[in-house]
């Protein structure tokens, strides 16, 4: 091999591994803008939604850290749902889906993660954790566990497993879960060590395997974002315990718009409403187009 033929496959490898550096950099450095799309509320801002009956609360955890806590009332409630959120806007425009559950005869609570909404502080996995755990806390203070309900969507799937394991909620219900962050990220930058370069892997199919209660998995067959087989992976972990029930033709945000959606909360939910009310529900609801995805 000629000095010249070996100088510029060192080249070559240089700049290769330069740019493999450079990107991963990109992602360790850049990620919490990609994985988060906060929309940021003024402490003046008001919440108003007409068909529900709802209160605003202020969780402190430490200085430069709060929470915005919404809490939707039903008529007698039979129960609560602890509501974790998917990655964009804040609990503004999440808490009309509340009544889903209000209709079903369960209170909901709905919590901004930090820096969403009116919610304060940096974000970090093991931060959000601790804050959803201590909203738990608050919750059994009043509600005994056996009348609480996890539902995670998107994002707030892999959160809500981590409180059902180390919990004992009366269920625990995803919608459009992951079996974890890094793999979903991982699809898209598959040349590139997730696991080690995420600060949020948010592993569900590792605190799955742990949780104690009926687990429910709501999922969309044309997903594109969180793909269904992520459901089927993770049904598989915690067999026993775990049921799945896949929307046919449903997107990863547009659940809410099938009428078989309805259907299944109310099985889930053991509602008193054995018919569907379309006009008391979310299926109306029509999300705007955005450029970035939500999970």
């Amino acid at each position: 091999m000629s000095i010249w033929l070996a100088s510029s496959i060192y080249s070559i490898l240089f700049w290769l591994a330069a740019i493999y550096i450079f990107l991963a950099a990109l992602v360790y450095f850049l990620q919490d803008y990609f994985l988060f799309k906060p929309e940021k509320l003024s402490p003046e801002f008001e919440f108003q939604y007409n068909n529900l009956d709802f209160d605003e609360h202020t969780l402190d955890i430490k200085p430069g850290v709060s929470l915005s806590i919404l809490r939707f009332r039903a008529k007698e409630p039979k129960g609560i749902v602890l509501y974790l959120k998917g990655n964009s806007r804040s609990i503004k425009g999440w808490g009309k889906f509340a009544i889903d559950f209000v209709r079903c005869h369960y209170d909901v609570i709905m919590v901004d993660y930090r820096g969403y909404g009116k919610s304060t502080g940096q974000r970090s996995q093991q931060g959000i954790k601790n804050d959803l755990q201590l909203v738990y806390d608050k919750i059994k203070e009043r509600v005994d566990e056996q009348y609480i309900v996890l539902y995670g969507r998107s994002l707030g799937s892999g959160f809500a497993t981590k409180l059902a394991s180390t919990n004992n909620p009366q269920m625990l219900i995803l919608d459009a879960p992951y079996y974890s962050m890094s793999k979903t990220v991982g699809r898209f930058l598959p040349f590139l060590p997730m696991s080690f370069l995420l600060k949020f892997p948010i592993p569900t199919y590792k605190w799955i395997k742990y949780v104690k209660c009926p687990i429910h998995l709501i999922h969309g067959t044309k997903d594109k974002l969180m793909p269904f087989k992520s459901s089927i992976k993770l049904s598989a972990i915690n067999a026993e315990r775990t049921r799945l029930y896949p929307i046919i033709d449903g997107g990863h945000n547009n659940l809410n718009n099938f009428e078989s959606y309805h259907e299944i909360l109310n099985q889930i939910l053991n509602s008193n409403a054995s018919n569907f009310d379309r006009v008391n529900s979310s299926i109306d609801f029509k999300r705007k187009p955005k450029k970035y995805h939500r999970f």
